[in-house]
């Protein structure tokens, strides 16, 4: 290495001294090296930028099998190409000893999407063990502190949270007093029938009927941003599965034909899908393409249509030269049969039954349908709606429920119940306090403060200590045994063990058995067969003859 580096060439892998990579950076970073030979490991893990990043494949083994470089990958070491200050542009070669790549295969690597980051903190009894004999810091504040909840601006949050208290202390009181008293109940029985409304709603049109339902022809209910409860018919449906748009000819008012922005803070919501759209003066109409979800109902009711002549008037009218041009006859007649609708149903046309029309039988869909004529029918005894200030009223009642769950949402947040991982530590603790690790208070007992000194597999160990498992073993046998905590890899060949080794084997395994089994009552999302198997003895007859002091080539022959 020293005639190398004398050189100025270099070589840095995992493979090394510590000193010797240390003395390798040093030199590099100051110029010294100036060919370095290098694995991933230095580009990934060092701020070192070079002039020129050569590639000498763009092929790596990940430790199941060959692939290309990542997208990540590949910006994270071709990105050391130029240095800033330095060199106006910095060069990435790379070396084509096969052939040329495919050029599918590059731009994929250099303009791919990189992988998204994913926190690699799990809970282990360990931890969660020696956080609790340690009161300043609690196992919920490692928690929070993981990459996994790095999406928390909790300084944030709190601000807001100060500003929501502050807004609802400013709103004005809420009258509950004579037909007014059953206010709020009213509004959460109209908050859930929106809810389950769409919900019914969202599960019909999506279903095959639902859509077969809407073709060319069928009368409709459109709720969105430029209409509110206004009739329309399907004139034309995409035929894109996965984006389905619907041109449908709607009701509107004069002079509204290119759709305002309506004012979502409904005051009254109770009339949210009944009340239909009637224009208060002239009525107009507008073609426009709906998805799915502005589609409030599939009426029970069709028109007979002439879709492209629709489509090509109203298109030819948007053309200023003829803008003043009256309405094509096709356009005219379903506008005016939409209207007579509306104005003969104005309480709501007669919506298409998602189990008796539709024949959506799942039980979402049926309880979601009962669940619905049941909130219609207490609508109706409610006293409130019967008051004179009723809508004022309902609009205040409105305003301070949207900033209550707001802030409800923030507190939440920001609490511990909101982390990711305190179901599974919650888990945890249950299987600790039933194998006696921690008491009911989080006190850890002597069982815990052995598991504490354990890094991995901490149950098992201490379960075999504390239960003398090991104990008629010889050294050599328990290091043996033992070996099934390291050994990963899985082996055909069947290794030839004394019966004291086999009893212990199996002492292990009915352990191991007993821990997942427990887990899994806790609520831990791993079977016990998938416990235990994670523990192989396929290394058990070669660490005992090694421990025996057979050598090297007698023990690696014996697998």
């Amino acid at each position: 290495m020293r005639d190398l580096l004398k050189r100025g060439i270099a070589v840095h892998h995992s493979g090394i001294l510590p000193i010797l990579k240390e003395v390798i950076e040093m030199l590099f970073s100051r110029g010294l090296v100036k060919v370095l030979f290098a694995t991933e490991t230095f580009a990934m893990g060092v701020n070192m930028p070079a002039r020129t990043v050569v590639f000498d494949s763009i092929r790596k083994h990940d430790g199941t099998g060959f692939r290309n470089l990542l997208p990540g990958e590949y910006i994270q070491m071709a990105g050391r190409a130029g240095r800033r200050g330095l060199d106006a542009t910095g060069t990435v070669i790379l070396l084509c000893k096969a052939g040329v790549h495919e050029m599918s295969d590059l731009h994929v690597m250099m303009l791919g999407r990189p992988t998204m980051l994913q926190s690699q903190f799990r809970l282990t009894y360990t931890m969660i063990l020696n956080l609790l004999r340690v009161e300043a810091l609690r196992v919920t504040d490692m928690m929070r502190r993981s990459f996994s909840e790095s999406h928390r601006d909790s300084q944030a949050s709190e601000q807001r949270i100060s500003e929501l208290k502050k807004t609802l202390s400013s709103l004005p009181p809420l009258d509950s007093e004579g037909q007014l008293s059953d206010l709020l109940p009213y509004y959460h029985t109209v908050t859930e029938l929106r809810t389950t409304t769409e919900a019914v709603q969202k599960a019909v049109l999506e279903s095959v009927n639902g859509l077969k339902a809407l073709s060319v022809g069928r009368v409709i209910v459109v709720n969105n941003g430029q209409h509110l409860n206004a009739l329309g018919v399907i004139l034309q449906v995409s035929s894109d599965s996965v984006n389905r748009t619907f041109t449908a000819l709607i009701l509107c008012e004069k002079g509204n034909e290119e759709g305002g922005v309506r004012n979502n803070s409904d005051a009254f919501p109770h009339l949210f899908n009944t009340a239909l759209f009637i224009p208060e003066g002239p009525c107009s109409h507008t073609v426009q393409k709906l998805k799915l979800q502005d589609i409030s109902a599939i009426t029970v009711k069709t028109l007979k249509v002439i879709p492209d002549r629709i489509i090509d008037n109203y298109n030819k009218r948007q053309q200023p030269r003829f803008r003043n041009d009256p309405p094509g006859q096709a356009i005219s007649t379903a506008a005016q049969e939409l209207l007579r609708l509306a104005e003969s149903n104005p309480g709501g046309v007669g919506a298409l039954d998602p189990v008796n029309d539709l024949q959506l039988k799942s039980v979402e869909v049926v309880e979601g349908s009962m669940r619905l004529r049941r909130l219609q029918d207490a609508l109706r005894a409610f006293s409130c709606i019967h008051s004179p200030t009723f809508g004022e009223q309902f609009a205040r009642v409105q305003e301070r429920m949207r900033v209550q769950d707001e802030l409800d949402k923030l507190l939440f947040l920001i609490s511990d119940q909101s982390l990711t991982l305190l179901p599974e530590y919650h888990q945890r603790i249950k299987v600790l306090q039933s194998l006696q690790y921690v008491d009911s208070s989080g006190a850890v007992q002597l069982k815990g403060r052995v598991a504490c000194q354990i890094s991995s597999h901490e149950l098992l160990l201490t379960e075999l200590l504390f239960e003398n498992s090991l104990s008629p073993l010889a050294p050599e046998e328990s290091a043996a045994l033992l070996s099934c905590l390291v050994f990963t890899q899985k082996t055909q060949v069947e290794p030839h063990l004394s019966n004291t080794l086999k009893e212990g084997i199996e002492r292990v395994l009915a352990v191991a058995k007993r821990i997942g089994e427990l887990q899994m009552d806790c609520g831990i999302p791993q079977t016990a067969e998938e416990f235990v198997g994670q523990f192989k003895f396929g290394l058990t007859e070669v660490v005992y003859c090694w421990a025996r002091g057979m050598v090297f080539p007698g023990g690696l022959y014996a697998v």
